[in-house]
């Protein structure tokens, strides 16, 4: 079973959801048979940060509001965040633009390690207040879940990947995603946003029970003596 999830690194319930959906799947008897893609999905394509401001005042311009309202907010998502055991740490967050760390999360599906990337920048933005638009922390993250350095520098200064985001970024228009998370199940279930976990094991049953894979029917090359419920050859 195939299950596609367009998300950005910078939005908080993506996050929350990612938990949230992994909490189904650990419960769910056919895990071993599910394959997860993250695809892409840049919340603010042309964001371009500005020096010294922080995430409650990035988040007010974004939406309009009083920067005091920006703080409310992010409150609100640590307090949905605690609620998955994940720990938000917005005093620290650096607001960046994302285009580069999608770039190796896609260098790290490349190799097997897609989920790890994408959970190594969660924490690493939401958490430890590192500025994941920054192209020598994204190495140094890269690194750690077990990508060649050298390789993420030079795949990330030639835009190796870049076309692989915009790719994703046009599919998610074909079928109309309009906010993350947004999760396809093979194609032809999708679910929108943090939903709670008991609906993504839901969803997992039954599109599990629509498309699991047919048994092959082994091919009969001999034929001899043998013991049936009737009785033997």
């Amino acid at each position: 079973m195939k299950v596609e999830i367009w998300s950005d690194v910078v939005c908080p319930f993506c996050y929350v959801g990612k938990r949230k959906f992994e909490n189904a799947l650990k419960d769910f008897a056919h895990r071993d048979d599910v394959e997860v893609v993250w695809r892409s999905f840049e919340l603010t394509p042309n964001f371009e940060p500005i020096p010294g401001e922080n995430i409650y005042e990035s988040l007010a311009k974004k939406k309009g509001v009083s920067t005091a309202e920006g703080r409310r907010m992010s409150d609100y998502m640590t307090n949905a965040a605690k609620e998955v055991g994940l720990e938000y740490d917005f005093d620290r967050a650096v607001p960046t633009n994302t285009f580069l760390a999608h770039q190796l999360i896609h260098l790290g599906a490349h190799h097997g390690r897609q989920d790890a990337t994408k959970e190594r920048l969660f924490k690493a933005y939401y958490t430890e207040g590192q500025n994941i638009g920054d192209l020598e922390t994204l190495v140094k993250l890269g690194a750690e879940v077990g990508l060649d350095a050298t390789e993420i520098r030079e795949a990330l200064i030639a835009g190796t990947y870049a076309e692989a985001v915009r790719y994703d970024e046009y599919q998610a228009q074909q079928i109309n995603v309009r906010g993350v998370p947004f999760f396809v199940f093979e194609d032809k279930y999708a679910v929108s946003g943090a939903q709670p976990t008991e609906l993504f094991a839901e969803v997992l049953g039954k599109v599990w029970d629509e498309f699991k894979p047919a048994k092959p029917v082994p091919q009969l090359v001999a034929d001899g003596p043998a013991c049936g419920p009737d009785g033997c050859d």
